[in-house]
């Protein structure tokens, strides 16, 4: 919530509607018109709106906006037409009777809802829109999911939403801080998932897509969000649809030598597994996952610090996510949501102790057994990465939990879905990320052997973790 009071979406919309400088169309697929329903029932409704659409008709709607090459209608490229064709439209028409004084805007979005079952209800959702008349369009774009059990329920908060977006657009593009906050207004904790926001154009300079999709995880409005190598924002689900999952937790402040042979080891041992588990060929895609939790300092979220170890990542081509999931099953079920094939989390065997604790998992009726349950099935492993240390080696055969758990712990590996990835001959002793950043405090330079070149480079270049 924010600081200010907050108002309505009746109120909003009305604000809007009296602002006779804002003047704009709106386009909405999938969930009747919704937002601009809220719109024309406060009044005043023609001073802001020169029209409305709702293209149903797939092939009406091609002929307006084209066809998408992979034949989806509820996608960010299906919105980005959408937005593009009626904000050129409405310029072209009204630019000269009314350009001089007006701020032009287009609202559109494309939505599939559902009442029950397993089908997701998700869209896109986006305005463009002039802060000042004849100037350069803006953009704010986001994906949702809609939670709410049923189909009236998912549109009227749909509605809430698209009024949101639209009010903070207009006032509230100064302050980035509350500008997250405006975009929930009234609406009830678990109604809508954020899990993607985008920012675009010149009076959006102040918003790094990066600190706004991070601070959609810190509110619990997004369970985790994905960037690219190049450093972008991504769709989970478009991400990782059709793909196999590798995914490699730690704190990766810095990323060590040992984390990347962690993660090639468990790529060649996943081929195999791949090979063996699909019926056809299947992309694997590493993924280097931090959560939430590591990025806190005295109880705030350190920026400059996300920001470094997201960037150290994303320069070494990798594929980043940040979760607000503590527990493995949980993310190993959130992934599942998007991807039917083979999955494997790979950790270090010193963490088989934490993950065999019971007390992690006494919120479930079923404790352990259920937690790991959940976690490990047919098509989802466990890699191990030898713990070598000077001293000794661990694996999963060095490694025993307490008596009245070893039976289940036989099982799993009985049936390969704990394995390990490697021998204790075929590696080195283990680097952690702690390791390095003590080498750094004290100046030590023996810290540029323990990271990847690139990394060495980006640390000296950038100054980072404590580096001087």
């Amino acid at each position: 919530m924010s600081d200010s009071p907050i108002e309505k979406p009746e109120a909003k919309a009305l604000k809007i509607n009296i602002d006779t400088s804002r003047y704009g169309a709106f386009a909405e697929i999938g969930a009747g018109q919704e937002v601009a329903r809220h719109f024309f029932q406060v009044g005043k409704a023609s001073q802001t709106i020169a029209k409305t659409i709702s293209a149903y008709d797939m092939i009406v709607s091609d002929d307006i906006y084209g066809r998408e090459a992979n034949g989806r209608y509820v996608c960010e490229a299906r919105l980005e037409k959408m937005l593009g064709h009626e904000y050129d439209l409405l310029v072209d028409r009204l630019a000269d009777t009314r350009g001089a004084h007006t701020k032009f805007f287009a609202f559109a979005n494309t939505v599939a809802t559902a009442s029950g079952g397993h089908k997701q209800s998700h869209g896109w959702m986006g305005v463009r829109f002039q802060n000042t008349p004849g100037g350069a369009h803006n953009e704010i774009i986001l994906h949702i999911r809609m939670l709410d059990r049923y189909r009236l329920q998912q549109q009227e908060s749909l509605g809430i939403l698209g009024v949101n977006l639209i009010h903070a657009a207009f006032y509230h593009i100064n302050d980035p801080d509350q500008f997250i906050p405006h975009l929930v207004d009234n609406l009830k904790e678990g109604q809508i998932v954020i899990d993607v926001i985008k920012f675009r154009g010149p009076d959006l300079s102040e918003f790094d897509d990066r600190l706004m999709n991070l601070e959609l995880v810190r509110r619990g409005l997004a369970e985790a969000i994905l960037f690219s190598p190049k450093n972008e924002i991504l769709n989970v689900s478009d991400a990782v649809y059709g793909k196999s999952v590798l995914i490699q937790r730690g704190h990766f402040r810095p990323i060590t030598t040992t984390h990347l042979d962690v993660m090639q080891k468990g790529i060649l041992q996943m081929k195999g597994d791949v090979s063996a588990s699909e019926t056809k060929n299947v992309e694997v895609l590493p993924i280097m996952e931090m959560t939430m939790q590591s990025f806190f300092t005295d109880g705030d979220v350190n920026e400059k610090d996300f920001l470094a170890r997201v960037e150290t990542l994303t320069n070494l081509g990798m594929h980043v996510m940040i979760s607000n999931f503590k527990l493995f099953y949980k993310l190993k079920r959130f992934m599942r949501r998007y991807t039917p094939h083979f999955m494997a989390i790979i950790i270090s065997a010193n963490y088989l102790e934490k993950l065999f604790t019971e007390d992690h998992y006494k919120d479930l009726e079923g404790g352990l057994l259920e937690g790991l349950g959940k976690l490990l099935e047919q098509k989802t492993k466990l890699y191990v990465y030898p713990h070598k240390t000077s001293m000794l080696c661990m694996t999963t055969k060095s490694f025993f939990p307490q008596p009245h758990l070893r039976h289940m712990y036989s099982y799993f590996l009985d049936n390969s879905q704990i394995v390990d990835v490697a021998g204790c001959d075929e590696t080195l002793e283990y680097m952690h990320s702690r390791d390095v950043e003590d080498l750094l405090a004290k100046g030590d330079p023996k810290w540029e052997k323990c990271v990847p070149d690139k990394v060495r480079d980006y640390i000296k270049s950038k100054k980072l973790f404590g580096y001087k």
